[in-house]
């Protein structure tokens, strides 16, 4: 073969190992396409999805999410209100140590040095961020957390503090775009009367299934089938989401993640460690991936979610957060640690270890009652002035009555396979004397794991609480009627009240 010919040939080869290798590149290019990611933020409900077997609701596009998605069984907040919860998943660890995990406070004090939001973190790996979206009820924009912060702008911790670069829109101009669409219909507000009004298939009071601790009054039913309403009316903004996602060409690239921000606005739940305040529905569609309808029984912390979502986005887990990635391997996770401090003017602390067995509970502060007649609660729990009534007409039953007593356990021990209701408390029979010694080290472990790196505390008082004893002496006739059960319109009263003080 002459020389010619077999210069020809090596420069064959060369081109064909160029475009085997261009071709090869462009593959791994489009395996590691980073994708969009968006986290929808139901407020205040547990997992009272017709999908977790809750009954009385329908919830399509829930059911569909879970269906092509994983659904998991044991998934817990660290605390049960919403901005100590929402500042524990924005930075993915634990409020405790972050300082945030008291409420409405911090509002003007910068995060310590050591912790960066997890939206600055996707910033830095090429993601947009965005808060809130156009079609659901207020657009989605709550963020809510007790660290100085901006919903849009810069972040470097000390003169800058946005957590997201744009409102409202994704589109494919923002690829890859991380994106947190608050669900606000389900929170405790004066919409819940006009949105069952407007609904075509209000939830029969008649024929619900209420909690065996909550009394079976007229008043009671109709709240809880307000609160039905709206996670019905929700679970349509989450099919309108989906919807969007399809018609903009997303859909195959968009990892869906749902969840609740804390438990239900009512009895044992929201601002309680019980389980309806700490278990929260999770529901994770990736369509990169065929899950087709899991069920994950894992014990997953919210902190949990904001590193699975890092992880997803493929960056590196920082050392300052106590979430772990959900689907790695070495994920491992026994109990979730729950804490309730500061509520609006109640000063709690109480402590829990929450698992799919157990639930344990520390309450260092047993003299403050369940029922502690927090200023907000009496505008948007109807439950309660009903059942306070029938307490003090010795007409509840001992499922239902220790929500009233004067004072809480100073401990609680709950086996949650043989009493998922949480009716029998334990922690006072011999039988589990071990067990409740084990949960004991256990806390004890986490409370000096979890200590705070600050202790300023600079709280804010709602204007709930001057309302409140504004309207007991100035419209007796309002206040009669929040006793019997009726939700009077908490901004209604607030509008009445700085019309008088002109």
């Amino acid at each position: 073969m002459s020389t010619k010919f077999k210069l020809l040939g090596v420069l064959f080869i060369v081109f064909m190992t160029s475009c085997n290798t261009k071709n090869k590149q462009k593959e791994t290019v489009k395996k590691v396409k980073k994708p969009n990611i968006i986290w929808l933020m139901a407020e205040d409900i547990s997992t009272d999805l017709e999908c977790y077997g809750m009954p009385n609701v329908k919830t399509p596009n829930l059911n569909k999410m879970a269906s092509k998605g994983i659904r998991f069984k044991n998934a817990f907040v660290t605390n049960p209100i919403c901005s100590p919860s929402r500042s524990s998943m924005m930075i993915g660890t634990h409020q405790v140590k972050t300082n945030t995990h008291n409420h409405r406070s911090n509002r003007d004090v910068p995060l310590d040095s050591q912790f960066t939001p997890f939206t600055e973190l996707l910033r830095q790996n090429g993601y947009t961020t965005i808060i809130g979206n156009h079609a659901v009820y207020t657009k989605g924009r709550k963020i809510d957390v007790n660290f100085k912060s901006e919903s849009i702008g810069e972040w470097d911790g000390k003169t800058k503090f946005g957590l997201f670069d744009k409102y409202d829109t994704f589109e494919k101009k923002d690829e890859p775009f991380f994106a947190q669409i608050q669900l606000k219909i389900t929170h405790r507000g004066d919409w819940w009367t006009e949105i069952r009004e407007k609904s075509k298939h209000p939830v029969d009071t008649e024929t619900l299934t209420l909690p065996p601790y909550m009394a079976d009054h007229p008043a009671i039913r109709l709240d809880w089938a307000k609160y039905l309403d709206q996670i019905e009316y929700m679970d349509n903004e989450v099919g309108m989401i989906f919807k969007e996602l399809e018609d903009k060409g997303l859909a195959d690239n968009t990892i869906v993640i749902f969840i609740g921000d804390n438990g239900r606005c009512n009895i044992k739940g929201k601002g309680y460690l019980q389980d309806p305040g700490l278990r929260i529905p999770l529901i994770i569609y990736n369509p990169r991936e065929v899950n087709l309808g899991g069920v994950n029984e894992k014990v997953i912390a919210s902190t949990d979610i904001t590193a699975t979502i890092l992880d997803y986005a493929g960056v590196e887990i920082p050392e300052f957060m106590t979430g772990q990635p959900i689907f790695r391997k070495d994920f491992n996770r026994e109990f979730v640690y729950g804490a309730r401090d500061l509520w609006d003017e109640i000063e709690e602390k109480s402590r829990s270890l929450s698992s799919g067995k157990w639930t344990y509970i520390r309450n260092d502060k047993p003299e403050i009652p369940y029922d502690a007649h927090q200023a907000y609660l009496e505008f948007f729990r109807p439950a309660v002035h009903v059942m306070r009534t029938l307490y003090k007409e010795g007409k509840l039953n001992e499922n239902q009555k220790p929500f009233f007593e004067a004072q809480k356990p100073k401990e609680e021990l709950y086996d949650m396979e043989k009493d998922p209701y949480q009716l029998n408390n334990l922690a006072s029979n011999s039988t589990y004397s071990n067990l409740l010694n084990q949960l004991r080290v256990k806390m004890l472990e986490y409370d000096k794991a979890m200590q705070p790196v600050s202790l300023v505390y600079e709280p804010k008082t709602p204007m709930s609480v001057e309302v409140l004893s504004w309207i007991q002496n100035n419209l007796p006739e309002e206040y009669k009627k929040m006793q019997e059960g009726e939700e009077i319109g908490l901004s209604r009263i607030k509008k009445i009240y700085k019309e008088s003080k002109k």
